[in-house]
């Protein structure tokens, strides 16, 4: 057992030194809240550098996608999106287990494998790539990334599958009865008192792994740009699917009505889509309990397990009035990422509990074996219980990466075109936040895109045409 002494040691060490992604993410964070896109799109273009080919590469293309993005640098952020799309699409047709980062984990912590990307973070990807190359104006190539968009929606359910499937083989790899674990009153009290499992009552009810605006953007694009009955009849199933989810919303109700109108003969008329990106998705935050491993064996002074929890931002402003011709409107909700996030993290995190327990129990059975190897070297078992307990409280580190340049909500609402085209773009409760806006000529729908991301930060605007 004492050849375990210099494992444990060596492991905690490096696992230790190791920087987390959300303490290098911490200045990217900063800079992005205070609005200052330019420089967060350079330190995550840093980051993304410097983690080509990491565990972390992922994550960090997506960051520094969104960040560029919103600097509009369009043809800079789709490169980043498809090196990130590069990977995505290279480990969901990967061989099922990968035994040596698998052990890695085990003996570590989660977030020594690679961040192969959520749900949300795949739609969105394709999402953010359809719209930079309508802002650069190249409709056929937005058309493709939202077929892989909507694609994305539909494959998630099959790979969330495949990771329940690939969860139950290890955890019968490692002979465990992870069920009897997850069910144990203590283990599911403590749970419940940290607040781990997001509100469903408190969030919008979507589709499981469904993302309303890039169903809404689905349906609008081929509304606008439809070259036969085809496209028409994929705009109309995916409004009439968008005004299902977000409870008889009325612009959505009017561009309903518009493409069954396209659908008759009619022409579209001249109008103005504002887009209102606003706030902060949700980030993880870390929690440790202690965990009933006394199943397994009451030797082991400390077992302890770390958890992610979502921890949601609530500084954002609540919506976006556009003033034209006299007249105001204010944008409407269509995707809230809170749910759709908490949705994705609650069909997730029973996968992420089997593999904490599984990573516990190795790591409580290895600082077992360091205690009777210190008693059968003559030293007191409390020696190897020590260091046992300091290797554990070293790896029992949590995976927090996430994408934390998603929005917190997605609005719009939509208007005929004013005469004078001028716009006025203020938000509710905040007299200093104005901006007009004035739309681009000759196009027949236009959108203009604004973004806040947090109250007192400036506004970002952009514009482009459907038609």
């Amino acid at each position: 057992m004492l050849p375990l002494l210099p494992l444990a040691l060596l492991l905690s060490l490096t696992t230790g030194c190791q920087s987390t992604y959300k303490e290098e993410s911490a200045r990217l964070r900063h800079l992005w809240e205070d609005g200052n896109v330019e420089a967060a799109a350079q330190e995550a273009s840093q980051k993304a550098g410097k983690h080509t080919g990491s565990v972390d590469s992922v994550v960090w293309r997506l960051e520094q996608g969104a960040t560029l993005r919103a600097s509009e640098e369009y043809l800079d952020s789709n490169e980043a999106f498809d090196q990130a799309e590069v990977k995505v699409d290279r480990f969901e047709n990967q061989a099922p287990v990968q035994i040596g980062q698998t052990t890695k984990a085990t003996f570590s912590n989660l977030d020594t494998l690679p961040y192969k990307g959520y749900a949300y973070d795949k739609i969105m990807l394709n999402t953010y790539k359809a719209l930079n190359f309508l802002s650069l104006g190249k409709p056929e190539k937005a058309r493709i990334e939202l077929n892989r968009s909507m694609q994305r929606q539909e494959e998630a359910v099959r790979l969330n599958a495949r990771r329940i499937e690939k969860a139950q083989a290890a955890a019968k790899r490692e002979q465990m009865n992870v069920d009897r674990l997850q069910d144990h009153p203590r283990l599911t009290s403590k749970l419940k008192e940290q607040n781990i499992y997001p509100q469903a009552s408190q969030l919008e009810a979507y589709e499981d792994y469904v993302n309303p605006f890039t169903v809404l953007l689905d349906g609008l694009f081929f509304m606008t740009s439809a070259t036969g009955p085809s496209d028409l009849e994929r705009a109309h199933q995916s409004l009439e699917r968008v005004y299902g989810m977000m409870n008889d919303r009325q612009f959505i109700k009017q561009d309903l009505n518009a493409v069954e109108s396209l659908m008759t003969g009619k022409e579209l008329p001249e109008m103005t889509y504002v887009i209102f990106e606003t706030g902060l998705a949700p980030i993880r935050e870390q929690i440790r309990i202690d965990i009933p491993f006394f199943i397994i064996t009451e030797e082991v002074p400390y077992v302890g397990a770390a958890f992610p929890k979502l921890e949601f931002r609530d500084r954002y402003l609540s919506s976006l009035r556009v003033t034209h011709s006299g007249k105001t409107v204010e944008t409407d909700l269509v995707a809230d990422f809170d749910s759709i996030i908490a949705q994705d993290f609650r069909n997730h995190l029973p996968i992420v509990i089997s593999r904490t327990l599984i990573a516990s129990a190795v790591k409580a059975a290895a600082t077992y074996g360091l205690q009777e190897g210190a008693k059968a070297a003559g030293l007191p078992g409390i020696v190897g219980g020590l260091i046992g307990a300091g290797y554990q409280l070293a790896v029992n580190v949590a995976d927090l990466r996430t994408w934390t340049t998603l929005p917190k909500q997605i609005q719009y609402c939509r208007i005929a075109t004013p005469p004078d085209r001028k716009l006025v773009l203020t938000a509710p409760y905040d007299s200093t936040l104005k901006k007009t806006v004035t739309i681009q000529p000759g196009g027949t729908v236009n959108v203009v895109y604004a973004k806040s991301i947090t109250p007192g930060t400036p506004l970002l605007v952009s514009q482009f045409q459907l038609k």
